[in-house]
C-alpha cells in the first residue's frame, strides 16, 4: 500500500498540470476533516468533561461560542501552513490563501476576546454588588479596543503590509476619528461618572420626564442605559443623557424604609367657625381629642379669666375652633396609625388660602414602598378624613356641578335664578 502511494506521488509529479490542483483540493480535504475532528470529537469530549463542573454550568461557555470560534484556528493554520508545500502554485494565490487565513485568525481570536469579556462580565454579575459598580461599559471599551486593534491587523493582513505603516498614519486620521468615535467618548465619560459618583444603579426607580422614563433601571451599558417602565415598555436612554440632563432617582426613598404621603384636603373656607361648648363636649367623646380638649379648654380658660373685664367681649376671647381641633385631631390620628412612619417626618400643616378652598396638607411616610401598599394606606387615611370632616362642621371645597346647577333650581325661586 505504501509503495503504491509512492509510486502514485512519482507519477503525479511528473504531472504537474495534475499535481497541483489535485495537491490543493487534498490540503483543503485535510483541513475540513481536521476542522470536522476538532469540533466533533475533542470539543464535544471537552464539554462532556467540563459539564460536571460549576465554572462551566454558571457561566454557560458552550452557548458563548469561545472554544467553537477558537477551534475554527485549526483549518486556517492547516491552510496557510501547508499552502507554502504544493509546488507550482502561483505566487499570487499562495500569498492571498496566506492574508486571508492571517486575517481570519486574527478575527478569530477577536471574536473569542469578545465572548471571553462577556463571560467575565456574567462572572461578575453573580456578585451580590455587582448592581452597585457595573463592569459593562468598561468591558464594552475593552472590545472597541480589541476591535480597533483587529481590523488593523487584519487589513494589514489583507494588503501585506506591517501594521506600523497603517499605525503612523493615524495621527492624520486623529480627528476624523474623534469624529467617529464622539458619542462612544462621551458615553465612556459619562459611565465613568455615573460609576465613581454612584449616580444610577441597576435596580434604581429613575423618572425623567422629558424622554418618558419612568421605572426600574435593568441594565446599564457605554452607549445605553434601559428602563423598564411600569407599563412593562423599555426605554433605552444615552447614557451620556444622565449627566447633561436632570432626572429624578427614588432610591433614597426605597433605602429608607417609607415612601412620602403628601396631599391635602381642600376645605369650604365658609365652613370654618368657632365651636359651642356642646360641640366640645361631643367631640371630647373621641378617644382621639379627649387629651387635646381637656389641655386645650383648660388653656383657653386660663387665658380668658386673664383678660377681666375685657371678656364680657367674645371678640377679646380665646375660642377654639372647628379646623384647629380637625387639625389635632389628624396629627393624633397619624400618630397612632400603624402604617405610618413614626420615626420620620410628620406634619398637618395649612397653607395659604386659593380659590379652590383652604388647603390643609398632610405630609407623613408610610412603613412600607410597595406601591400597592402604599396606594391604599394613602386611599384608607383620606377616605376617613372625608369622611369624618362632618363631626367638625367642615365641608370640602368642589366646583359647582350640574346637580348642584339642578337642585338649585329645584328649590329656589325662579326669579332667584335668573
Amino acid at each position: 500500500m505504501q509503495q503504491e502511494l509512492t509510486n502514485g506521488l512519482e507519477w503525479l509529479q511528473q504531472h504537474p498540470d495534475l499535481y497541483t490542483p489535485i495537491a490543493f483540493l487534498a490540503l483543503v480535504l485535510v483541513a475540513m476533516v481536521c476542522n470536522w475532528l476538532v469540533k466533533r470529537v475533542l470539543i464535544r469530549g471537552l464539554h462532556a468533561v467540563a459539564s460536571h463542573t460549576r465554572l462551566w454550568r454558571e457561566t454557560n461557555i458552550q452557548e458563548s461560542g469561545v472554544i467553537k470560534r477558537l477551534s475554527n484556528i485549526v483549518p486556517a493554520l492547516i491552510l496557510s501552513n501547508g499552502v507554502h508545500t504544493i509546488d507550482g502554485l502561483p505566487e499570487s494565490l499562495v500569498t492571498i490563501v496566506t492574508n486571508v487565513c492571517s486575517a481570519f485568525i486574527v478575527l478569530t481570536i477577536a471574536l473569542a476576546f469578545h465572548s471571553t469579556l462577556n463571560i467575565i462580565n456574567a462572572l461578575y454579575q453573580r456578585r451580590p454588588d455587582a448592581h452597585l459598580r457595573p463592569i459593562k461599559g468598561y468591558l464594552q471599551v475593552l472590545q472597541i479596543i480589541i476591535s480597533a486593534i483587529a481590523l488593523i491587523l487584519i487589513i494589514a493582513a489583507l494588503i501585506d503590509r506591517s501594521p506600523v505603516i497603517l499605525l503612523s498614519g493615524l495621527g492624520a486620521m486623529a480627528a476624523v476619528l474623534m469624529l467617529i468615535f464622539q458619542d462612544t467618548i462621551l458615553s465612556l465619560v459619562a459611565s465613568i461618572q455615573i460609576s465613581s459618583n454612584d449616580i444610577v444603579r441597576v435596580g434604581d426607580w429613575i423618572e425623567m420626564p422629558q424622554l418618558n422614563a419612568d421605572g426600574d433601571v435593568i441594565d446599564i451599558a457605554l452607549h445605553m442605559v434601559k428602563v423598564q417602565n411600569w407599563d412593562k415598555t423599555i426605554t433605552s436612554i444615552p447614557t451620556r443623557r444622565f449627566i447633561t440632563d436632570p432626572f429624578k432617582n427614588w432610591r433614597g426613598m426605597q433605602e429608607c424604609g417609607g415612601r412620602r404621603i403628601k396631599r391635602s384636603l381642600f376645605l369650604d373656607q365658609s365652613s370654618i367657625r368657632f365651636l359651642s361648648p356642646e360641640e366640645i363636649e361631643g367631640l371630647q367623646q373621641m378617644t382621639l381629642l379627649k387629651q387635646y380638649l381637656t389641655d386645650k379648654t383648660a388653656e383657653v380658660s386660663k387665658w380668658n379669666k386673664e383678660l377681666a373685664g375685657g371678656a364680657d367681649v367674645q371678640a377679646n376671647t380665646r375660642r377654639l375652633t372647628n379646623i384647629g381641633t380637625f387639625r389635632a385631631y389628624v396629627e393624633n390620628y397619624l400618630k397612632h396609625h400603624a402604617d405610618i412612619h413614626q420615626q420620620m417626618t410628620q406634619l398637618v400643616r395649612q397653607q395659604a388660602p386659593t380659590a379652590e378652598g383652604l388647603p390643609i396638607e398632610i405630609y407623613c411616610f408610610t412603613t412600607t414602598i410597595s406601591w400597592a401598599r402604599y396606594e391604599s394606606i394613602q386611599s384608607d387615611i383620606f377616605d376617613h378624613l372625608l369622611a369624618i370632616l362632618p363631626e367638625f362642621g367642615l365641608r370640602v371645597f368642589q366646583q359647582p356641578s350640574g346637580a348642584d346647577m339642578r337642585e338649585l333650581r329645584q328649590h329656589a325661586p325662579l326669579s332667584q335664578v335668573d
